[in-house]
């Protein structure tokens, strides 16, 4: 069974890998997962080359999007779980249902709201538009909490307090170390969200130096019916488009495996 998962999971990035190697021709005239001429270098400068580079420039739009919104997503979820699991004020639990409840409404419902509120403040097309609302995480918060009741010992912070730190030394001293599994985690599952958002930036967004890589293939994708030649480019620009996911999850695992196993055992 665990087989069978992985070659259905893996066997449409195995098509996009043979796929980006072919040129219009071998498309069209072999199956899918059958090499033909090897052009994946061709394909690869027609794709950087293409309107002036603009593929670079969706590329670099993204880890904009992704890496600045992803950090600061995560640091703010962090604080605010941080909070909601030290500190007691009026109102705690019914404030953190408040959060619980932004976690069952999808984002495709918000995005109309949003649109209509960021034009109200001149924030359609630019860069904020896309960015500000990837920075609020309602599941960041909800999981930032679990990892600072699993991971943060509160009589660490009692002894510090006696020691006489104050808050935000004891939060970035001594909390946020402990906590670096979990910020790592938010921080992956934020720039996941990120960097594969789509329907966000396609109602926010107009000008295409702004588009970040999803809608900028996407844009081409709609080319394709009139112009079949920009097959190749489509494949090999989702390809590219993958690869910093599959980056960041290799380079950042040790973290993530270790962050998902927070409050799993008390």
């Amino acid at each position: 069974m665990l087989l069978v998962a992985a070659l259905y999971a893996l066997m449409p990035a195995l098509w996009l890998l043979v796929s980006a190697t072919k040129d219009t021709g071998d498309l069209f005239g072999h199956p899918g997962f059958e090499f033909g001429s090897f052009n994946l270098f061709g394909n690869l400068k027609q794709l950087f080359t293409i309107d002036h580079g603009i593929y670079g420039r969706w590329l670099l739009n993204s880890v904009l999007y992704s890496v600045v919104g992803a950090f600061v997503s995560a640091m703010l979820s962090m604080l605010a779980g941080y909070a909601f699991d030290k500190y007691d004020f009026p109102g705690k639990e019914k404030l953190f249902g408040l959060v619980l409840l932004g976690v069952l409404v999808p984002a495709t419902i918000t995005s109309l709201p949003t649109y209509l509120l960021f034009s109200k403040i001149g924030l359609v097309n630019t860069y904020w538009g896309v960015l500000l609302p990837s920075v609020v995480s309602p599941f960041g918060v909800y999981l930032a909490r679990v990892f600072s009741e699993g991971y943060v010992p509160g009589e660490v912070l009692e002894a510090a307090r006696v020691d006489g730190a104050g808050e935000l030394k004891i939060f970035g001293r001594i909390a946020l170390p402990m906590l670096s599994p979990g910020l790592v985690t938010l921080f992956l599952f934020s720039f996941t969200a990120s960097w594969n958002t789509f329907l966000l930036p396609l109602i926010m967004l107009s000008d295409q130096h702004l588009f970040p890589v999803t809608l900028g293939v996407y844009s081409y994708y709609t080319t394709t019916a009139q112009s079949p030649e920009f097959y190749p480019i489509v494949i090999t620009g989702s390809l590219v488009a993958v690869l910093p996911l599959v980056v960041a999850f290799i380079s950042l695992q040790r973290f993530w495996r270790s962050g998902l196993t927070a409050g799993a055992v008390k």
